[in-house]
């Protein structure tokens, strides 16, 4: 639903880097670029950058 607060693998902090590299893979700037630029270089990290998905506006819709 939401980014981590930590890579589930290694436990590095990478919940802070998620609004800056939306922002950036937002404006046309490649995503590996922007993880190396956020010092996101190991690949489990990477992975959940690339593989998340936000669930929070569809999941929203069904608050009671």
């Amino acid at each position: 639903m939401i980014i981590p607060i930590r890579c589930y693998t290694c436990g590095k902090p990478i919940g802070q880097h998620w609004d800056e590299y939306q922002k950036e893979v937002k404006k046309g700037t490649k995503p590996g670029t922007v993880m190396d630029k956020l010092g996101l270089d190991r690949y489990c990290c990477r992975s959940i950058f690339l593989t998340h998905i936000d669930m929070t506006e569809r999941v929203g819709k069904f608050k009671k």
